[in-house]
């Protein structure tokens, strides 16, 4: 092949220059010549042709001899042997010796060439055939390394994603970002966002003595290069100075634990060993590990943090003084507090997963589970206790946990109830006999004799005063009933009938003020159980509301409607309406807006009272409004159903 070097060795001058200047030189090759065999030996250990061409008949050395040298010093180089004996026995001796042509003289320049050609390609064949196993057996050593390094991955990916404990998985993860890279030591830092540095939490090899100290700032660091620009930093040399401790490094690679698409920390490795780079695909490596690195991080953030708001909520449900009771969707307890094992005499260790029924010995805590189960909506009551105080439940549903109960002692509660009661009742009868006698006295004065007008206004004012007096003294009495559960006898009640009794109640008052009534009950409607009284007085008191708030001319609506397993009692009207702001308030006892204060009459409690009727027949009320335009209260109860079992009323 045209280019490589020729060493020719031949004792004949004129047949030396012959193939040097007329048949080598012109085909491309690069010529070397000696004399004889001791000075193509000399020169072929000196410069290594790529083909040595030699005479075999020589003065002091001959071409075999020469041969024969250089296998004895190591040297082997494909090699033509040119004779002018041609005998077989010379052809065979010299075959035998690793001649890798053979040229009888005279020959031409053609054979020559040619015999170079066979000689070059043969022995780059055998070349071949010589490496391939052992670049087999490279390639083999390679493939297993890598396999060895996807092992290692495949291993730390199922550590990482199975262990929730941080500092133990960091630690291995760096361990085999060591032995993945063929480092000497490696380390793993996190960034501190408040104070925009690195700080160590994991090492292996030299980097180890540094842990917990070391401290970098991301402004003016290595590693802070790899937070800024988000991309694995990859440096080997000399020009590589000290970082992070003492040691001198030589070679370094830092790449990124991104979560996200944001940097939480970087993963490096170094070595002091005069090496090049570390090569890519250890970098992409190294980029996977980084990767799982970041999952452990977040992993264990997220354990840490749940474990942290349970043990905080543990704590707050253990320690809280209100009983609570939790159950599953079948009915096993889930979870019973301290105070609700108090409340109820409950062993805490034995309550666990079992049914509430076989564990807990009070009837109205299990029917408030047992009738939510059946209702699917949530519920309060009252409970007393054996030892005379009484607990406000509230049971909540949870999606996916079950029913969960929370319990207040109103114990004093009850108490300041019952002497508020007996206060507005002593007060009330108190107030009623004076207040008798003032309306005596007031007809004895218009019996007295004539009086002036103003006089008569006077005694007007005072009759309307007294009425007020006692309409508040009335209403507090009832509100008071309400609160303290009394009229609690229920029988099914067609709301309708009852409604049409109050509408009739009602027919002069709202005939006077020329008020157009929209009635709509159908009377295909089951019953709600109740109190009758207490169910009219609902009616009467939003009728009533309607009534007075409405100008003359106005429209009344009244519309009752089924809707599943309730009934919907709508009392519309076209009045002065209610500003947004009073909404909120508009069922508390004595609220009236600024707009009925000034130009209506009344007390404030006939919503209080409608509301607490409301919810003592376990319905809700509410009410939509528009200033100017009226307003619309709606009243919610359930239908009464009768059980297959149940007593006929």
């Amino acid at each position: 092949m045209a280019g490589e070097r020729i060493l020719l060795v031949e004792d004949t001058d004129e047949l030396r220059q012959h193939l040097a200047t007329r048949v080598l030189r012109p085909a491309g090759y690069e010529v070397l010549t000696a004399q004889d065999g001791a000075e193509g030996f000399t020169l072929a250990r000196e410069v290594e042709p790529d083909v040595i061409v030699s005479g075999y008949e020589m003065p002091r050395v001959n071409g075999l001899s020469m041969l024969e040298a250089l296998h004895s010093a190591g040297i082997y180089i494909p090699f033509i042997l040119m004779t002018a004996e041609g005998s077989e026995a010379l052809a065979v001796r010299a075959l035998r010796m690793g001649v890798n042509d053979y040229l009888v003289k005279p020959f031409s320049g053609e054979e020559l060439l040619l015999a170079l050609q066979r000689t070059q390609r043969r022995y780059r064949t055998r070349q071949i055939a010589e490496d391939i196993p052992e670049q087999l057996l490279q390639v083999n050593r390679h493939l297993e390394q890598r396999l060895r390094e996807l092992d290692t991955l495949v291993s730390l990916g199922k550590r990482v994603t199975g262990q929730l404990e941080r500092q133990q998985v960091l630690s291995q993860v760096v361990e085999a970002a060591v032995e993945i890279a063929g480092a000497e030591s490696g380390s793993l830092l996190l960034v501190d966002h408040a104070t925009e540095e690195l700080y160590q939490v994991a090492s292996i090899g030299e980097a180890h003595e540094v842990t917990g100290d070391l401290r970098l700032r991301v402004a003016d660091s290595l590693a802070g290069r790899v937070v800024q620009t988000r991309q694995p930093l990859v440096i080997a040399g000399e020009e590589l100075q000290k970082i992070k401790t003492r040691y001198l490094f030589r070679a370094l690679a830092y790449v990124p634990l991104l979560l996200k698409n944001r940097v939480i920390g970087v993963l490096g490795v170094t070595t002091r060993q005069e090496i090049q780079p570390f090569e890519q695909h250890k970098v992409q490596l190294l980029n996977v590990l980084a990767d799982f690195a970041a999952i452990a991080v977040e992993n264990a953030r997220l354990y840490a943090a749940t474990e942290k708001e349970r043990d905080t909520l543990n704590t707050i449900l253990r320690d809280t003084e209100d009983p609570i009771i939790v159950v599953d969707d079948q009915g096993h307890v889930l979870f019973c507090n301290p105070a609700a094992s108090r409340a109820f005499n409950v062993s805490l260790t034995r309550c666990y997963g079992q049914p509430l029924a076989e564990v807990l010995d009070h009837r109205e805590v299990v029917e408030l589970f047992n009738k939510e189960a059946r209702s699917g909506r949530g519920r309060r009551t009252e409970i007393a206790l054996a030892d005379g105080r009484f607990l406000h439940a509230q049971l909540t549903i949870i999606r996916g946990v079950g029913r969960v109960v929370v319990m207040q002692d109103i114990t004093h509660l009850k108490d300041l109830d019952r002497i508020k009661n007996d206060f507005v009742t002593t007060v009330s009868h108190d107030l009623r006999t004076p207040l008798t006698a003032i309306l005596g006295y007031v007809e004895l004065v218009r019996r007295a004799g004539p009086l002036t007008q103003q006089q008569r206004q006077f005694l007007e004012h005072i009759v309307f005063s007294v009425q007020s007096i006692t309409t508040l003294i009335s209403e507090l009495l009832e509100l008071g009933k309400i609160e303290a559960g009394f009229d609690e006898d229920r029988e099914p009640v067609p709301l309708a009938a009852a409604i049409r009794h109050v509408i009739e109640t009602y027919r002069q008052a709202w005939e006077a003020k020329r008020h157009t009534l929209q009635v709509r009950l159908p009377d295909d409607l089951p019953p709600v159980l109740g109190n009758p009284l207490r169910l009219r007085q609902v009616v009467s008191n939003l009728l009533d509301n309607a009534i007075k708030y409405t100008p003359e001319g106005g429209q009344i609506r009244v519309m009752l409607e089924a809707d599943g397993d309730f009934q919907i009692l709508r009392v519309a009207d076209t009045g002065i309406g209610v500003a947004q702001k009073d909404l909120p308030y508009i069922f508390d006892k004595f609220y009236r807006s600024d707009e009925a204060i000034e130009k209506f009459s009344g007390t404030g409690l006939g919503l209080s009272i409608v509301k607490g009727i409301v919810e003592r027949h376990n319905g809700r009320i509410w009410v939509d409004s528009q200033v100017s335009k009226g307003t619309t209260f709606t009243v919610m109860l359930p239908s009464y159903v009768p059980t297959p079992d149940a007593p006929a009323e």
